[in-house]
């Protein structure tokens, strides 16, 4: 099989949990490697009205790029991934929600009349804030303490836990994905206008930073850490 033919066949996720450094190629291409996971590169090289080939090319170079060990989530055990999203992406949006809340509905109070995108934005991340809170404490107290259980002691009500718990979320991250992709298109990938003041500036440069960080959040959840666990 040729490396062009196997590229194309595996799901973007996967090519992403396998080596990361694909990660930074789908993000310039615009392609989601987190929510849309599971299709194929070719699938989703056709939405975006891409040539497959050239991502194709730009994969293969990266065997020429140095891997950063300290990314190869693939390779580490469940517990200790569990606690690196805890500690890394939990704690990053905990401490940023509140903040996006008032910046977003700051912007929209006062240039909203002359962007009325900026009204959506505010909505959109309020109803963010509200699944990803209630979210991240149901993986905190219910989903990654049964992960630990079954590897601690097989228990059979821990995996039934995790499969329930683990559809329901997967859901969730769509809603929430879905969301931040709404807000990147209408703010036309978080351009500031011409008017923009500096709280209007601080604001998107947040939420650009936000949506960095939710791919890669979502990403270990959804393509390593979610299958992983399905198959304890």
């Amino acid at each position: 099989m040729s490396k062009n033919k196997e590229y194309n066949e595996i799901a973007i996720g996967e090519i992403v949990a396998t080596d990361f450094r694909a990660a930074e190629i789908f993000k310039n291409a615009g392609i989601d490697f987190c929510c849309g996971g599971e299709k194929s590169l070719d699938y989703a090289c056709n939405e975006k009205s891409i040539d497959p080939s050239v991502l194709v090319k730009q994969l293969e170079e990266l065997e020429n790029v140095p891997v950063n060990q300290n990314q190869n989530f693939n390779d580490w055990g469940l517990s200790f991934l569990v606690d690196y999203i805890v500690n890394t992406h939990h704690k990053y949006v905990l401490k940023s929600l509140p903040e996006l809340v008032i910046y977003t509905q700051k912007i929209a109070s006062v240039h909203g009349s002359p962007h009325p995108e900026l009204i959506v934005v505010a909505d959109l991340f309020k109803k963010i804030n509200t699944e990803l809170l209630q979210h991240l404490k149901k993986e905190e107290e219910v989903l990654f303490p049964s992960i630990k259980e079954v590897i601690k002691s097989n228990s059979t009500v821990a995996k039934a836990t995790i499969i329930s718990e683990i559809s329901r979320m997967s859901g969730e991250h769509e809603f929430v994905g879905g969301a931040m992709d709404k807000i990147n298109e209408i703010t036309s990938n978080y351009l500031v206008p011409e008017d923009g003041c500096n709280t209007y500036n601080v604001a998107f440069k947040l939420l650009h930073q936000f949506e960095d960080d939710l791919h890669v959040h979502v990403h270990l959840e959804n393509n390593i850490l979610y299958p992983k666990a399905l198959t304890l």
